[in-house]
Parts: structure tokens; C-alpha cells; sequence
């Protein structure tokens, strides 16, 4: 009973917006109102902000300035290689190879990857998803386990590095981790689960892929691939301007463990100015709602830590036992969470309870585990509902069935991957 009076109407009062914002975070939205998780979460500060639970002032340094920064930063340059046309030219680069069904299978999920690791999961799976649904179509090859392998190699690419995903972005910023640490310690793991993937993929779909061994025209009962016309042309002078700047980019992130962020940025506004890509068209393509996402929670989470409730319940299970720094109980709970309420409201709910661990091995441990998890349910993973929906434009259907049968045990099995690696290899 002590519990309950120890705490104001007001503390109960963040805790049912706290809670009613996770509940969104696991519907994608809330019910009977057009919301989507970026609504939930910006409503959800608004909700904080007028309780009086925090003033304006303290909302605005509950932001994390610098992973916001680093995020639109990379925004912009992603963009400037899409609108060069760089992601559909690799693509059809390698879809012109005389490769075999599964050695092209094997070249996508690897240039995915990469890809991911450097210019963020999403945006790989928004620009190459369209090309390789077309080109799987055009050669009469069953394009299901290339889209889901797709989405599957983005994700896994992406945890290489502290950029090549919103979470990684944002345990890298908190933790102030080392880029060039974490890319030694994550890409054994990452290269180990990309064979796994092909490995699952060859197993589980390995009856199509024989059917589809020579490439023959597709039957008259398959869905016409949509029009090229929404591929940017390719332009080598904004391609290599891009592959410059993130290039240099790297460069700097390797060689120091300073202000990314500051360096992200300088980047953004050299890409920005360009004599033939209008800014707002470049803007255009920044992931706006995602950074409402992140500032909402930001927030939201805030105002819930200023309860004490999180506190208490980290101390409760720590006087059992079961320690939130150390890595198995970080490891399933980044598990459990990234499944519930996706990786970036996971990773956010955890990162101020890190404590009693180096932050290298904590950032590496949430890192790897959240990003992984994504590839468990169709849901689990923005890049997974890109592709599916992008699939389904093309006339490919891809439900969370088709998805679970490679997604899952993938999934496990890289995840036992990182656990050996934390328990061997760190």
C-alpha cells in the first residue's frame, strides 16, 4: 500500500499516458483514431507537457540533440544517393550478372548489408524493393524469399556500425561509444548471420528456388511488374559527390571518437549545397515523422523516469537477482522489448538503466540483440513492413507467415550468434 501513497496523482497520471504510448508503440497506432506511432508519441508529450509533468523547457532538454542530429544528417545523405539513382543502378548492375537463382540471392543479401550499414536499413529496403521485386518478376524467379531475405540482410547489415540504424544511432550517441570499436566487435557476428541467412533461405525455400533454376519468362497467372518510372536515372556526378562525402564521413567517425554528430551535419549541408538537387527535394526525402518519433519519446520517457517507478523497478529486480547491466538479463530483455514495442522504443526504455557494465560491451549487446530481434514477426521491423508493402505494389503478396518461415529461424539462430559472441569472442 505504501507503494501506491508514495507516489502523486500526478506520477499516475504520466504513468497512463507512459503506458498508452507503449500500447501504441505495439499497435502501430490506437484504435477508432488516425494515429500513427509518431502521433502516439508526439500526443503522448503533449499529454506530459500539459499535466504539468514537465515544463516546456525541460522537454526540450529531454531531447537528445545530438542523436537527432546525426539522424537527420544521415537522412540527407541517404537521399542525395537515392536521388543520384546509386541504389537502383547497383541493383540492376547485379541483376545483369549470368548468376544462378541463389548465387544472386547471395550477391543481394550482401550488397543489402553493406548498403545498410552505411545508409540505414529503411532507406535500403525503400530503394532497392521496388528493383529487386522487377527483376525477380522479369525472370520468372519466385520473388518471395528474395523481398523477405532482403529485408532480413538490411537488418543484420545495419548493426555493423553505430549509423545504420535509428537505434544504433541512439546507443552510440548515449553511450558515447567508439564507431571504429564497434564495427571490430559487431561485423563477426554480422558476417556469420548473413550466412545463416542464405543458409535458411537455401533450406527453406530451397523447393522454388529449384523450380526457378534457369530463368524462363513468367506465367501468364503471375503479377506485372509496375512501371520503372518511379527509379530515379542514374547520375554519376551527385553519385560520386555522395559516395565522396560519406566516404569522408567514415573517414572522420573511424579516426575519432569526437562530435559525430558536428560532423554528420557539416556533411548534411555540403550535400545540401548543390546546384542541381533543390533542397526541398532532398528534404523531401528525410524521415520527418521518425524524428517526431524519437523527440516524443524522448519526452515521454522523461517525464516517466522523473516518477521513480522505473528506478524502483530496476532496484526490485536487481534485489532478485536479475541485474538490467549485465548482459543476459540485457540480452533477454532487449529481446522481449524490441518484440513488444519494436527496437527504438526498446532501446530508449533501457538505455538509462545500463549501469554496473562497460558501455561498450552494453551498447554492443543492445545493439546487436534489438536490430536482430526486428527479424523475428513481419512487425517487428520497419524495413519488414517497407518491403511487404512495397511488395504488394507490385502484385507480391508477403504475409507474417511467408515472412515467419524464414524470419524465425533466422532469428534464432543468429541470436545465438551474439550470444556466443558475448560469451567468447567480446
Amino acid at each position: 500500500m505504501a507503494f501506491f501513497t508514495q507516489h502523486s496523482g500526478l506520477d499516475w497520471g504520466v504513468v497512463g499516458v507512459f503506458a498508452l504510448v507503449y500500447v501504441g508503440m505495439f499497435l502501430g497506432g490506437l484504435p477508432t483514431v488516425q494515429l500513427n506511432r509518431a502521433g502516439v508519441a508526439l500526443l503522448g508529450a503533449i499529454a506530459v507537457i500539459g499535466l504539468g509533468a514537465v515544463t516546456v523547457e525541460e522537454a526540450a532538454r529531454a531531447v537528445d540533440l545530438p542523436t537527432i542530429l546525426l539522424l537527420f544528417s544521415f537522412m540527407v545523405v541517404a537521399a542525395q544517393m537515392r536521388l543520384g539513382g546509386f541504389y537502383t543502378a547497383t541493383v540492376h548492375w547485379l541483376g545483369a550478372r549470368s548468376w544462378s537463382p541463389m548465387l544472386l540471392l547471395g550477391g543481394l543479401l550482401g550488397l543489402a548489408a553493406a548498403l545498410s550499414a552505411v545508409f540505414s536499413n529503411d532507406v535500403i529496403c525503400l530503394a532497392m524493393t521496388p528493383v529487386v521485386a522487377r527483376l525477380c518478376l522479369r525472370r520468372g524467379w519466385p520473388p518471395v524469399p528474395y523481398l523477405v531475405g532482403l529485408a532480413c540482410a538490411a537488418n543484420i547489415g545495419s548493426a555493423a556500425t553505430l549509423i545504420g540504424n535509428p537505434q544504433n544511432m541512439l546507443i552510440g550517441a548515449v553511450l558515447k561509444l567508439s564507431f571504429a570499436e564497434h564495427l571490430r566487435q559487431a561485423w563477426p557476428p554480422v558476417v556469420l548471420s548473413l550466412g545463416l541467412l542464405w543458409l535458411c533461405l537455401w533450406g527453406v525455400m530451397r523447393h522454388d528456388l529449384a523450380a526457378a533454376s534457369a530463368p524462363v519468362p513468367p506465367p501468364t497467372s503471375a503479377p506485372t511488374p509496375a512501371a520503372d518510372a518511379d527509379e530515379p536515372p542514374f547520375d554519376r556526378g551527385q553519385t560520386l559527390k555522395g559516395l565522396l562525402v560519406a566516404g569522408a564521413v567514415l573517414v572522420a567517425f573511424l579516426g575519432t571518437n569526437g562530435s559525430h554528430e558536428v560532423v554528420a551535419l557539416v556533411a548534411a549541408g555540403v550535400l545540401l549545397l548543390s546546384r542541381r538537387l533543390h533542397s526541398s527535394h532532398v528534404m523531401g526525402f528525410v524521415d520527418w515523422e521518425l524524428l517526431v518519433l524519437f523527440m516524443g519519446l524522448f519526452v515521454v520517457n522523461h517525464a516517466f523516469e522523473r516518477t521513480g517507478l522505473a528506478a524502483q523497478a530496476v532496484a526490485a529486480l536487481a534485489a532478485h537477482g536479475v541485474v538490467l547491466g549485465e548482459t543476459g538479463p540485457l540480452f533477454a530483455a532487449g529481446l522481449l522489448l524490441s518484440n513488444v514495442v519494436s527496437n527504438v522504443p526498446a532501446v530508449m526504455l533501457l538505455l538509462p538503466h545500463l549501469h554496473g557494465q562497460d558501455p561498450a560491451v552494453a551498447g554492443l549487446t543492445l545493439a546487436l540483440v534489438s536490430t536482430f530481434a526486428g527479424n523475428l514477426l513481419l512487425v517487428g521491423s520497419i524495413a519488414n513492413l517497407i518491403v511487404a508493402d512495397l511488395a504488394a505494389q507490385q502484385g507480391i503478396r508477403i504475409d507474417w507467415r511467408s515472412h515467419a518461415r524464414i524470419g524465425v529461424p533466422v532469428t534464432v539462430l543468429s541470436l545465438g550468434v551474439v550470444a556466443a559472441w558475448l560469451r567468447w569472442g567480446v
